[in-house]
């Protein structure tokens, strides 16, 4: 693999080397992603966006994983396992985790089509590769892929970089974190042609014990680029291994050991050394992109990734029944149980394609669109070495469960300027989903088979005069339940969620300021939430309920004081509530569960309060003092409001100092320091929690991830 990475790094720099800028007679509308342009807000749509440009990406990205990057962007909230924002990392729009976020890679899908979930551990430093981002709050203008519940994150990698260019982006800090990226872009050569590459190596220990991070990835990207046609080609792919963080840590711990770490320690003695979790994900994507004339553009995209990994527990005096293994008799002696070492693997292919045809001529704009996709995934787990090894056969695998998904959809959208001031949006999709599950590891027998048909419409209008912009929209869109609420068992299947969205909003713009604020209200019929009800099977599931809501405000704004001082940042005030909860407590005095009733509780994990803001200080030319800070008001676990069963407020402080070099053989380098958490900030922005009933009391059983105390990343980025 080295090799490999050497051998492209080479050929780039000798296309880099070779490159002459040129003038070509291309078409420069090409220039643009037509595939990206498709799924995304316009500045005049009525939606609540944040766009951030790839100037704006590069100064965030000091070598954390992408929801640390879009930490400072509205209601978003984020977390890491590790602690440390490098490894897991987890992030929650208007409350909404990541199974509720829509999230493109340049116009395709990369939810995880079973979980719905978004796991950017498995794109390490996909962020040094993006040419822009929009984050969409919100239904949005969802496109392709699983419905947007929170919102959307749309990543565009596909921008044509019309000059040649090298860099070495190096960072170093606490807790033996670095990043080492090589960059290198051909500019246009050959008249046509555009390569692009990226080699990036990510390692950090944790701040959690034991929670490493070896993160690899590379990009690369070759485009034609002809008068009326361009071609482009990625292949881009991650390699992690992190030991897992993901048990949290109990209440009583937290108070005298904050970097505690449960994973591993089933093993007698020290804990297990490789209790890691390892995946490698490769994308292939293919466009192709025409314009007809002035007034018609198309394109046409195909996709396939290719996921495979597992993760690695030790498991200590496992019942072999469990595992389908008989008892194992030796003369007079009955072995019942075995310490083991097991892999649970997920292989899988997601494949399929996209297209839109584009119309646009003076005041009117139609985009008609279309996606398919599949998914082909296998589950399985194997027990790669028992201690009565007599009684496990060799590599012996205990349950196999494939999974087949086929998605569908269709939309379109028009956009109509009615006069120079009035413009109307509006966008009609349809979606039909096949699923099929062939039992689940602790549920064999269950056999999924399920139909959605899904239609979601969207409208708005714009009012736009000098530089102040007023909306109003209205949004629809549906969710399939994911594999876990599945396994609920024959009696007790979900049902589909549904989401109505009213948005409205005003913001102005001008040289020196801007300022914006939007109001909306999510109902949403049949969300899916966790009541600790117990399924057929045992086990703990989401259960649909009948009616929930958030309603709240966000607020933006930002001003350039003066030539050297500037300010910007957000507020989010909004009210969570489910209208009607019943939620099902373990009694452990009795047994079986006890039911309570709540009226308008909290929904968990969507704090009322939401707030972001950084102070931009430039003291003397090509430096840079940045002051930023992050507040987040109470968090629930659960759907009960109770205080006892939260997380607690918390207000970050961090601060970056740079300062940047211009030369003649090296064009800039940029030296950066930062500081996190400068007041050792002791919270927890995750965890969860288990009630029960005992000695006639409530217990509240809460884990927790702990962020680290006051940290640094340092580095040079260099730009040949």
């Amino acid at each position: 693999m080295k090799s490999f990475y050497l051998a492209i790094g080479l050929c780039a720099c000798a296309c880099v080397a070779g490159a002459q800028t040129r003038k070509s007679l291309m078409d420069t509308s090409l220039l643009e992603p037509v595939e990206v342009k498709a799924v995304r807000a316009s500045d005049k749509a009525p939606i609540a966006k944040t766009n951030l440009t790839k100037e704006e990406i590069q100064q965030k990205n000091i070598g954390q994983d992408l929801p640390f990057i879009l930490n400072q962007t509205p209601s978003v909230v984020v977390n890491s396992d590790a602690g440390t924002g490098i490894g897991y990392t987890n992030i929650r729009l208007r409350g909404s985790d990541a199974s509720r976020i829509n999230v493109t890679l340049n116009g395709i899908p990369y939810n995880d089509a079973e979980s719905q979930g978004t796991f950017f551990v498995d794109l390490p430093d996909i962020a040094s590769s993006a040419n822009s981002i929009q984050v969409q709050r919100g239904v949005g203008t969802s496109s392709n892929g699983a419905g947007a519940f929170g919102g959307s994150i749309n990543i565009s990698t596909n921008d044509v970089v019309t000059k040649k260019s090298i860099e070495f982006n190096n960072s170093i800090g606490s807790y033996d974190s670095y990043k080492n990226s090589l960059l290198f872009n051909s500019g246009i050569f050959a008249k046509h042609l555009s390569f692009t590459g990226r080699l990036s190596n990510i390692s950090s220990n944790g701040y959690i014990d034991r929670a490493f991070s070896r993160l690899h990835s590379f990009y690369t990207s070759l485009a034609y680029i002809g008068a009326k046609s361009s071609y482009r080609i990625n292949i881009f792919s991650g390699k992690e291994k992190t030991y897992q963080a993901w048990n949290g840590i109990d209440e009583a711990t937290l108070q005298t050991d904050r970097r505690y770490n449960s994973a591993g320690t089933e093993k007698p003695g020290t804990p297990y050394s490789n209790e890691t979790d390892n995946y490698l994900q490769t994308h292939y994507q293919f466009f192709y992109n025409h314009q007809f004339n002035a007034s018609w553009k198309m394109n046409a995209a195909l996709f396939l990734t290719r996921g495979k990994g597992y993760y690695e527990q030790y498991k200590s005096q496992a019942a072999l029944s469990k595992y389908g293994l008989p008892y194992y008799i030796m003369g007079t002696d009955t072995t019942f149980k075995t310490d083991l070492i097991r892999r649970l693997w997920l292989d899988n292919y997601f494949y399929g394609g996209i297209f839109s045809l584009q119309y646009q001529h003076q005041n009117t704009q139609i985009i008609i669109g279309a996606g398919a996709n599949k998914y082909d995934g296998k589950h399985y787990g194997n027990i790669i070495w028992a201690q009565a090894q007599y009684a496990v056969p060799n590599n012996y695998r205990y349950y196999y469960n494939p999974a087949h998904k086929e998605d569908y959809s269709a939309y379109t959208k028009w956009t109509q300027q009615l006069t120079g001031k009035w413009q109307t949006y509006a966008d009609l999709q349809v979606r039909a989903i096949q699923y099929s599950i062939d039992g689940f590891k602790d549920n064999p027998t269950v056999s999924i088979q399920k139909n959605y048909f899904f239609f979601n419409p969207k409208a708005g209008i714009t009012y736009s005069n000098n530089n102040l912009q007023a909306y109003l929209s209205y949004g629809r869109s549906s969710h399939e339940p994911n594999r876990d609420d599945f396994e609920a068992g024959a009696t007790q299947q979900p049902k589909p969620e549904t989401l109505n969205d009213f948005e409205t909003g005003i913001e102005k713009k001008n040289g020196k300021y801007n300022w914006g604020v939007n109001l909306y209200y999510m109902l949403y019929k049949n969300q899916l939430v966790l009541t600790g009800k117990i399924n057929d099977v045992g086990a703990y599931t989401r259960t649909n309920i009948d009616n929930s809501y958030r309603a709240g405000i966000e607020i933006q704004a930002g001003h350039k004081i003066t030539k050297w001082l500037s300010a910007s940042g957000n507020l989010s005030l909004s009210e969570n509530k489910i209208k009607n909860y019943t939620a099902f407590i373990d009694d452990y005095d009795n047994g079986g569960q006890q039911t309570k009733f709540y009226s308008h509780p909290d929904i968990s994990f969507s704090p009322a309060v939401v707030g972001a803001g950084t102070i931009s200080i430039v003291p003397v030319k090509n430096a840079g003092i940045y002051v930023i800070g992050k507040y987040v008001s109470r968090q629930y676990l659960d759907n009960t409001s109770s205080k006892s069963s939260s997380l607690s407020p918390y207000y970050v402080q961090d601060i970056k100092l740079t300062y940047t070099l211009a030369g003649h053989t090296i064009k800039d380098a940029l030296f950066f320091i930062q500081v996190n958490n400068i007041f050792s900030k002791k919270y927890e922005p995750n965890g969860y929690s288990y009630n029960y009933i005992s000695g006639g009391q409530l217990v509240y059983d809460n884990y927790y991830f702990p962020m680290a105390p006051i940290n640094f990343m340092a580095g040079i980025n260099i730009r040949l």
